[in-house]
């Protein structure tokens, strides 16, 4: 053959298999979601929480000790988060949110992903809606039909709040998800191809089911009270309510404290569905290392939303205290050193453009979140001065040092917190005189940052 005719078509054949080459080079994508997990584990500094694999996956990651969510309610949280779109008074509000109906022709995270080749799955809880932005998955969203909650419960009354299960593992509803998963990793292994896998696990959202060794975890007489168990001094009646998601439990008073067997029984069922997930998400990450796929792959950890375990006399999330805004949040990316935390204050729209700039992709014009990868390469670099989020009536903002709340509408009133004197937010502060010039400096910074009806911008 001429040579030249040679160098020609190997010129050719090299530019033809380059888009292949540029698909199989980007790095893979775990997400891990699990609903209504504090970060009350043992990699964020608790002692009493068992939860050896999430700890031993943090070891080889970013832990960011300062995430919050934008939205503290399932459906909202999420449809934030997979379009980097911040909430507001219409869009993304309660746990019934969808992200292609409430932020029309925005191109969600999946749905980006996809497009630049990669193969997208989801399983379990993942978006609220499995139908939603369907078109980005690669497969229809799939979720266990059942092992989700508890045996008992008489017409439209629920099951008891807590209860310790018979059936192992395998049969619960997070089993067959981590079993589902494990199954896809074996799959996308022999594809060859860069995936996008989101597992979302559904414990410890309630009830709290799980099986009896992850309760044996925690015996009875260790269970500690609940913690801040009052409302906080002089805090607006918009800050309070009334545990609605309990109340519908068997055995739970319609309103009002419940007892303290009760809530030593709800702190020790949270625990063991924490344990239990642990365990779960453990399995995934074993099988990731076993197919050899960790060295090539971004897992990424987070949560909804925070929950409450009874302070300020709260038993669920649905609020703009800390308890309900802060979240787990790891990242173990290929290049990125782990075994470190930082304190720079982020919010979970910056997933998107950070799982984007990983990946080598185009961050989209509409997002609004920020790129975490300066900080996961420098956790110690000056970050953020603020995290903003929203729910009901109430916008709030996470400073430094500070976390201040203003309701509006039917609902006014205010929250300041000092987080240097009051981490625990016992001590509404907004009407102290000394607070004035802080008040002042915050109500201009949540009224400027906060999410807008009209903010969408950028539709692709």
């Amino acid at each position: 053959m001429n040579p030249l005719r040679f160098l020609c078509l190997a010129v050719i054949a090299a530019l033809a298999l380059a888009p292949l080459h540029a698909e199989t080079a980007r790095p893979s994508i775990l997400m891990i979601a699990v609903d209504d997990l504090r970060p009350q584990l043992g990699c964020y500094g608790d002692s009493y929480v068992k939860s050896p694999h999430i700890d031993r996956f943090a070891a080889s990651s970013v832990l960011f000790n300062r995430a919050y969510c934008m939205v503290p309610t399932c459906g909202a949280s999420r449809a934030s988060l997979f379009t980097s779109i911040r909430p507001s008074p219409k869009r993304f509000v309660s746990h019934l949110a969808w992200a292609e109906k409430e932020a029309p022709g925005v191109v969600a995270l999946h749905t980006h992903l996809k497009a630049h080749g990669y193969t997208t799955i989801s399983n379990g809880k993942i978006l609220h809606h499995p139908t939603d932005s369907a078109a980005g998955w690669s497969e229809p969203a799939w979720r266990p039909q059942s092992g989700r909650g508890s045996s008992k419960g008489q017409g439209e009354r629920r099951g008891p709040p807590f209860e310790v299960s018979d059936r192992p593992d395998e049969e619960q509803a997070d089993g067959m998800i981590a079993k589902k998963t494990i199954e896809d990793l074996r799959k996308l292994k022999e594809a060859g191809k860069p995936f996008f896998l989101a597992s979302g696990f559904l414990k410890p959202h309630l009830p709290f089911v799980a099986p009896k060794k992850y309760y044996d975890l925690y015996p009875p007489e260790s269970v500690p009270a609940p913690k801040d168990y009052f409302r906080p001094k002089d805090a607006p009646a918009a800050a309070i309510h009334n545990s609605g998601e309990l109340r519908n439990y068997e055995g739970v008073p319609p309103k009002g404290k419940v007892s303290d067997e009760m809530a030593r029984g709800l702190i020790r069922g949270y625990h063991a569905c924490v344990s239990f997930t642990d365990a779960q998400i453990g399995a995934v990450l074993a099988e990731l290392d076993e197919l050899d796929l960790a060295k090539s792959t971004i897992v990424v950890l987070w949560s909804d939303h925070g929950w409450n375990l009874g302070e300020h006399t709260l038993w669920n999330k649905h609020s703009c205290f800390e308890t309900s805004m802060r979240v787990p949040f790891i990242v173990r990316a290929p290049g990125i050193a782990g075994g470190v935390k930082t304190d720079g204050l982020t919010e979970l729209i910056d997933l998107y453009p950070t799982l984007c700039d990983l990946a080598g992709l185009p961050i989209p014009k509409h997002v609004q979140g920020r790129s975490l990868v300066p900080l996961l390469k420098d956790p110690a670099m000056k970050w953020s001065e603020q995290a903003i989020g929203r729910f009901g009536p109430g916008d709030t903002i996470r400073t430094d040092t500070h976390r201040f709340t203003e309701y509006t509408g039917r609902a006014t009133g205010r929250m300041l917190y000092d987080h240097r004197t009051d981490p625990g937010e016992n001590m509404n502060v907004s009407e102290l005189p000394a607070s004035a010039g802080t008040l002042e400096k915050l109500t201009a910074r949540l009224r400027a940052g906060k999410g807008k009806d009209s903010d969408v911008r950028g539709r692709q």
